[in-house]
């Protein structure tokens, strides 16, 4: 069975791993009742992920006439003849109304119904909420016969919770169980200070080898808390008068000893000295961090190509990091919406800083981790869809964000919003990864 790309836009797209079968009609009867077979139907409803059932209706609403379909035999049945390409034109409409993220354009997403009977898709890529246009025909069908919730989720979720629960059983468990031992031996400390037990310390000569058998882990353990018990008791004197003092004085300090203390004197003029200096190195680099930045808002004023301005960033004498952090602050700094968008339209910049050594690709995941901390825009509430466009475009790989994210997860700013903003992207990615395995 052939197949194309779902929705228009991505026909070209050689490598677009979304795909439909081809529609393949079939005109049924004659005169009044005559009927148009989608033979397919059932298999396109699949990819798409929808019910074959709505898109049925949607081709009747559309076109005027009655249209049915059959769950047991499979069949999907309009009214009249029409021809392929109109009908196949009419499923177009409906994937960019009822299938396609409104945000990225993405076809992964989910009908969602809220309490107040409207319409939302939501998008396993970049998390973004779509609001369907409840003024359709097909809505009060959709209302009326819901998609089926899926079941394997929430299996997961019980079992997760599950799982959490045994765990902390487990950990208080073990917690008493501590406690025990812990008062078992301090019984066992107090009862050897007493004197009740006395373990014999001599041995026979005349002992056989069966008299003589290995102690067990626990008696180990006990024997050795029991000497560090012992040891704590102890109370260890030293002779503080000033003649003692004056001994340990002059057996301790030998000659070198005596240099270095005449040395230490002069540690807080060098300490001085190497403050003023780190003080100094933080205002030249942030001198350089704000001149790099003037520099590059000048560039991209007067027009700067994106390969011209590949050579200037190469030139210009800061690290690696501050030119990629002040490339994206020139770029999109003033922006409050649409976001993801200005995003596409720059994005030959942004090809052209990380094409320009190895590792750039993760100095850029760090410039917009930069920009989003900083900045108020929506930047901080688009970062999934920001990395979406730089993911589609080849400008991120798959790899690259990952690691950014897991060491984002763990470093300093873990708490940040951007993770969580992020990780319904990062959800689909792995998820997508897993899929592919398993092909």
């Amino acid at each position: 069975m052939a197949l194309q790309n779902i929705g228009a836009a991505n026909s070209d797209d050689a490598f677009y791993r979304y795909k439909m079968p081809k529609m393949i009609t079939k005109i049924e009867g004659r005169g009044n009742g005559i009927k148009t077979n989608i033979v397919n139907m059932v298999d396109i409803a699949k990819a798409l992920a929808r019910p074959a059932s709505y898109t049925t209706k949607y081709f009747g609403c559309e076109l005027g006439a009655q249209s049915k379909f059959d769950e047991k035999s499979g069949t999907s049945h309009v009214n009249g003849a029409h021809d392929t390409a109109k009908l196949a034109g009419l499923l177009e409409n409906f994937i960019k109304k009822f299938v396609q993220c409104y945000g990225c354009g993405n076809p992964e997403t989910e009908i969602l119904i809220t309490k107040s009977q409207m319409i939302q898709l939501k998008c396993a890529a970049c998390g973004f909420v779509s609001d369907v246009d409840m003024r359709d025909k097909l809505t009060t069908f959709i209302l009326k016969n819901p998609p089926e919730t899926k079941k394997g989720s929430k299996d997961k979720k019980a079992m997760r919770r599950a799982e959490k629960e045994r765990l902390k059983e487990g950990e208080m468990a073990d917690e008493e169980q501590k406690k025990i031992k812990k008062e078992v031996k301090k019984k066992g400390s107090s009862t050897v200070k007493d004197g009740s037990t006395k373990p014999s310390t001599k041995k026979k000569a005349s002992a056989s080898d069966d008299d003589h058998i290995s102690p067990t882990h626990s008696q180990v353990d006990e024997k050795e808390d029991a000497s560090q018990e012992d040891d704590d008791d102890i109370q260890w004197q030293t002779d503080t008068s000033l003649e003692a003092a004056r001994q340990r004085i002059q057996e301790q300090l030998s000659a070198v000893t005596a240099d270095m203390v005449m040395l230490s004197t002069n540690e807080p003029e060098k300490n001085g000295k190497t403050a003023t200096k780190a003080s100094n190195g933080s205002q030249n680099g942030d001198s350089t961090n704000y001149s790099t930045l003037v520099e590059l808002k000048a560039m991209l004023n007067k027009g700067v190509g994106a390969k011209d301005l590949q050579s200037h960033l190469a030139a210009l004498p800061a690290s690696a990091q501050d030119k990629t952090n002040a490339l994206f602050e020139a770029l999109f700094e003033g922006i409050e919406k649409g976001f993801g968008k200005e995003v596409i339209k720059k994005k030959s910049y942004l090809a052209a800083a990380v094409s320009m050594e190895e590792g750039s690709q993760l100095l850029l995941l760090g410039a917009i981790e930069a920009f989003c901390m900083k900045s108020t825009s929506s930047a901080l509430k688009e970062v999934a869809l920001i990395l979406k466009a730089l993911y589609d475009a080849d400008v991120l790989e798959e790899e690259n964000v990952l690691q950014w994210y897991q060491v984002g997860t763990k470093g300093i700013n873990k708490d940040s919003k951007i993770w969580k903003n992020a990780k319904p992207f990062i959800d689909w990615l792995q998820s997508a990864e897993s899929e592919s395995e398993e092909d």
